[in-house]
């Protein structure tokens, strides 16, 4: 059953300090447009510098997952990601005038309050979700950590964690739906141990950090000149340790809450894969590090499935749009006319046709002797595909001329030869705005990917 994406109705502030710099920090959630995903925006840098949230800018996951795009960072995105998803939301704008979120109480909590009270709307798309048929896993050979993820009905998460120390030793955790992660995961708060903390202070970091935003777990003996490192760095007139084992006062929400945080992060990191997932993951000694590098290994897989997910169409079918409709709509005419049929078409996508045959001009030179159709026109097939998506939004498409703005990231996989039948297919990358459309699209034929390219076009009225 088909879902509706999600985003926020309103935004909403919040303000606190950040766990390394302990500079005060202004995070503000806000709506996004449907496929927007999740972004960041630096609104403290000049032109307000986007980074997406995506695996591919990960560049550190030392005490949390960086992000950097073109020198610009985020730091420990993770508790604001699981949040998100957490709730089932698919589109949000996180602006932050700082590099690092607040760190609150180093849990996803006051994310999730924040989130719900700016309240939660549905949107005119379809989630777009990637369903697990077969074992996907990673694994790090050298510390043994591993993450498996296999076929389920829903999104769900396990982790087992050994931190080989008798204070905290092996713990596990559950999240068989979603829906159980307010309750059960979002207020289970980040943790150290105390030979961390200490290395921490010496390279002058969490700076933001208190006894307050994360359980410190006692694996040392506490010497008195650690001790009065501690009530300096937290500003405490003395320092204690549990019965459990743990610094200071504060109480655990579960016995487990280590294990719970560790499922925490495993959510928000395999948030960067950019798209929900329906399946279940079996994460064996968790951490940043390996949950980054298998939600880039799963983000490429899924892309690599995408553009091989060839479109089948039964071709002896009336088309959506023949080619007498499509020059209803577009300006071009032959010999530069390089669609026949329109095959299916939406608010987001179109898929498109062209029956390649030895009558084509460009053979005539493109080669003698060896005909190859250019690849230049497979783009351009492909643009005028775009061309009838964006100008299927005006009531007049006959007064418009449509202009190639941008191609990026143009690949050519196989040969176009006289006799080949093409299926183009195009999906917007951003809503349509001011008549520009910005495309990810596909040529196939024979079965197979032949031609991809990110494309922008942009159409004008004819004065």
């Amino acid at each position: 059953m088909s879902k509706q994406q999600k985003t926020i109705q309103n935004e909403i502030t919040l303000s606190g300090v950040g766990l390394h710099t302990g500079n005060e920090v202004t995070m503000v959630f806000k709506p996004a447009p449907i496929n927007h995903g999740f972004a960041f925006v630096r609104v403290d840098l000049e032109g307000k510098p986007v980074i997406e949230a995506k695996a591919e800018y990960v560049t550190n996951t030392q005490r949390g997952t960086n992000l950097e795009k073109k020198g610009v960072q985020i730091q420990t995105s993770e508790h604001v990601l699981a949040a998100a998803v957490g709730l089932d939301i698919d589109n949000l704008i996180i602006e932050i005038d700082a590099s690092e979120p607040p760190i609150m109480d180093g849990s996803s909590k006051f994310f999730i309050e924040a989130l719900e009270q700016a309240g939660i709307v549905e949107q005119e798309a379809e989630i777009e979700e990637y369903v697990v048929k077969e074992i996907i896993s990673y694994k790090d050979e050298a510390t043994g950590s591993e993450i498996i993820l296999m076929p389920s009905d829903e999104y769900q998460v396990t982790t087992m964690v050994d931190f080989g120390t008798k204070i905290l030793g092996t713990q596990n955790a559950t999240l068989n739906k979603m829906s159980d992660f307010k309750e059960h995961i979002s207020a289970a708060r980040t943790f150290s141990f105390l030979h961390e903390i200490e290395m921490l202070l010496e390279n002058d970091l969490i700076k933001g950090g208190d006894l307050n935003n994360a359980i410190v777990y006692v694996d040392k003996e506490l010497s008195t000149s650690t001790t009065e490192k501690l009530k300096k760095a937290f500003n405490k007139d003395d320092i204690k340790i549990q019965s459990n084992g743990i610094l200071d006062n504060l109480e655990l929400h579960w016995a487990n809450e280590a294990a719970r945080h560790k499922l925490l992060d495993v959510i928000g990191d395999l948030a960067l894969v950019g798209t929900r997932i329906r399946g279940k993951v079996i994460a064996n000694k968790p951490g940043h590090l390996v949950n980054t590098l298998f939600a880039k290994k799963l983000a490429k897989i899924i892309k690599q499935e995408k553009r091989n997910n060839v479109p089948k169409y039964d071709l002896n079918l009336p088309p959506l749009m023949d080619i007498h409709q499509i020059m209803d709509i577009l300006p071009h005419r032959p010999p530069f006319l390089l669609i026949d049929r329109i095959l299916e078409l939406s608010d987001r996508h179109v898929v498109g046709m062209k029956n390649v045959t030895m009558n084509e001009n460009f053979f005539v030179g493109h080669f003698p002797g060896a005909p190859v159709m250019p690849g230049v026109l497979q783009v351009e097939a492909m643009a005028q595909c775009g061309g009838v998506l964006v100008l299927n939004t005006v009531p007049d498409p006959e007064n418009y001329l449509t202009y190639f703005m941008k191609m990026d990231n143009v690949k050519f996989k196989q040969k176009v030869l006289p006799g080949d039948t093409l299926t183009f297919k195009a999906e917007l990358i951003t809503p349509i705005r001011r008549g520009i459309c910005h495309m990810q699209a596909y040529t196939y034929a024979n079965g197979k990917l032949v031609c991809e390219a990110e494309l922008m076009a942009q159409i004008s009225k004819v004065k």
